[in-house]
């Protein structure tokens, strides 16, 4: 194939994802079929169905491709780069991100529509559970891990930790946001009044004795 003949399979890829996106918030799942979205994306229903074989799928790569623009704001899709800055600091850059990058209106509603269809389902809720929670966990796990070995925090298990501030962070945001829709969103200042008390709690438990910046 062609290098010319790739961009242009990419490009209508992008397309489709792209208006999928819009058409599935818009309608939810069970309201959306595929002449709907090749209509959005200005293809024929016979190209939509040539890069995705089912509605399934499609949503499933909508799904990856909406948290994974959110994790690579976030930083999560790199290798990170982790020196001896105090792990204060650090813990507060990442919990400020996860909650302005992630308490958005459309995750929210992708996060409800895929929790609605998880039953029938349940590829869907897993997709969004290991694009999601799970990249955010993973990333401090190995931060946690770092720290620990410069002395910065003492624990013996970093994945546990660093799911217990996952949702230390995560949770009442993302359940006022969940039930109350648009409007529980909590505004920004109150956001970074929450990151900073997680992480005050957060090192109550796990800093190490008189560790720097701590």
């Amino acid at each position: 194939m062609s290098n010319g003949a790739a961009t242009r399979i990419d490009r209508s890829r992008k397309k489709i994802i792209g208006a999928a996106e819009q058409v599935f918030l818009q309608h939810g799942f069970l309201g959306t079929n595929m002449d709907a979205v090749a209509e959005k994306a200005g293809v024929s229903k016979q190209t939509v169905y040539a890069h995705f074989k089912s509605k399934e799928a499609l949503f499933v790569e909508v799904v990856r491709a909406m948290t994974g623009v959110a994790a690579h704001e976030i930083g999560e899709d790199v290798d990170e780069v982790l020196d001896d800055r105090p792990v204060r600091d650090y813990l507060l850059e990442v919990a400020i991100d996860q909650l302005r990058i992630v308490l958005t209106p459309r995750l929210m509603q992708l996060r409800r529509m895929v929790i609605g269809e998880v039953e029938r389902f349940p590829d869907l809720g897993r997709s969004l559970y290991e694009n999601g929670p799970m990249r955010s966990i993973r990333r401090l796990t190995r931060a946690l891990e770092h720290y620990s070995s410069i002395g910065q925090i003492k624990t013996p298990d970093p994945s546990v930790a660093a799911t217990q501030f996952n949702w230390l962070v995560m949770g009442a945001p993302t359940n006022a946001a969940m039930f109350l829709g648009d409007g529980g969103i909590p505004p920004k200042a109150q956001l970074r009044a929450h990151a900073r008390e997680c992480v005050r709690i957060f090192l109550c438990g796990y800093a190490a004795e008189g560790a720097a910046g701590s």
